[in-house]
């Protein structure tokens, strides 16, 4: 089974096997008889479990905002249907990932050991509070709130568990050299409590206090993640060398960071009167627009780092679950735009999340073509793999380096 390089730590690498290294036919079932999958080759669904990057919730985040910022538009009909993906992948990825602790112990602990990897769980938490943002603008506040209270539970454990085993708790030093974009992915599921949080609280009549007073206390801790990992990743990139493979796309989650702290900050200023939403409006809503200007700000750079990467060192540029990383950004950027304009009045802002959400859509509608096709190839690959040996072409050997690498992505 390939495993993470070092340096190439992301969400879903391109070498994390996921919903698109699955082929037809993987049952799950041990075969028998002459197509039976020689003795140590992985059979590829069980492989694919195995291999499931933890940050492939990515693919539900990205697909949840860019749903929300098609609602913006009065797009009902788009908005659905991009709600309805998000929310067929989320079931299908908690299946998977559940699978997955169940059977293979072993590779989910090696994961959440692995600073450059363990951080992606985070996508979990925040793929569950952005469906249910989604639900919540729908009118579906039950599922909504359930969905806050598994998200809120899976942060707060995650939230202690793994910055110790992948970090604190690392018998090898220096951890720093390991820090990379995924790790802003706690920041994202910390603000996406918040954002939840904020938009069930016009739905209720009581518990209202409750809930702005976890949407104040994930958006400051959020904030703190920011500039504590801010610091870490910008140490790393200071200190070590810095290579074309090691500037992946998961880097653009701290523009996204900044981005869904703007939303969870515009939600809360809008929110009813309460204690502790009242002692901090004025606050939130000034530092929104200051995380508003600095995540602007990275656009520019983190452009220019994927130019670096794929132009001047020409890294070939193809489908990786990596990419949703870059997508799951510009879709919150869009939908801190819209938020951040209405609550503050600030209708230039507003503007500009209007005219960036097509770009997120575009991106987005690229993105999951990519990935189609390369689960088309990879259904093609096992389709020819089990049909050469269903007639005999292959000796035990070469059947099983085939095997292997078709748990490939």
């Amino acid at each position: 089974m390939s495993r993470t390089e070092p340096g190439a730590s992301d969400p879903a690498g391109p070498d994390a096997v996921g919903p698109g290294a699955v082929g037809p036919g993987a049952a799950g079932q041990d075969a028998v008889g002459p197509d039976a999958i020689p003795a140590g080759v992985d059979h590829p669904v069980r492989a694919a479990v195995r291999g499931l990057n933890p940050g492939y919730f990515a693919l539900v985040m990205a697909t949840g905002i860019v749903s929300i910022s098609m609602q913006t538009h009065g797009l009902s009909v788009l908005s659905g249907f991009l709600l309805a993906i998000a929310g067929l992948s989320y079931a299908v990825l908690t299946v998977l990932t559940v699978w997955r602790a169940v059977r293979f112990r072993d590779a989910l602990a090696a994961d959440m050991a692995d600073p450059r990897r363990a951080f992606g769980v985070f996508t979990f938490v925040a793929a569950t509070d952005v469906v249910g943002a989604r639900l919540a603008t729908g009118g579906y506040h039950t599922v909504a709130f359930v969905l806050l209270v598994v998200g809120w539970l899976a942060w707060v454990v995650l939230g202690y568990v793994v910055p110790w085993t992948a970090a604190l708790g690392q018998a090898r030093r220096p951890v720093l050299r390991a820090a990379n974009g995924t790790w802003f992915i706690w920041v994202v599921a910390s603000e996406s409590v918040a954002v939840l949080a904020a938009a069930l609280e016009p739905s209720v009549l009581q518990g209202r206090r409750e809930l702005a007073l976890l949407a104040v206390f994930s958006w400051s801790v959020g904030v703190f993640l920011y500039a504590a990992v801010g610091f870490a990743v910008t140490s790393r990139m200071l200190l070590y060398e810095l290579e074309p493979r090691d500037l992946t796309p998961p880097y653009w989650v701290a523009m996204g960071s900044t981005a869904i702290t703007v939303v969870a900050g515009a939600r809360i200023t809008q929110m009813a009167d309460a204690p502790m939403v009242n002692a901090t409006r004025g606050l939130i809503s000034g530092s929104s627009v200051v995380f508003w200007v600095f995540g602007t700000w990275l656009i520019p750079p983190l452009v220019a780092a994927g130019v670096w990467r794929h132009v001047v060192h020409r890294v070939p540029l193809r489908y990786e679950a990596t990419l949703w990383s870059i997508v799951f950004p510009l879709g919150m950027y869009a939908v801190a735009g819209h938020y951040l304009g209405q609550a503050d009045s600030l209708p230039i802002v507003k503007a500009i999340g209007a005219d960036e959400s097509w770009f997120a859509l575009a991106a987005w509608t690229i993105t999951f073509v990519a990935m189609l096709r390369h689960l088309a190839k990879t259904l093609r690959r096992d389709l020819s793999r089990d049909l050469s040996r269903g007639t005999g072409g292959d000796s035990g050997g070469d059947t099983g380096r085939d095997a292997g690498r078709a748990a490939a992505p």
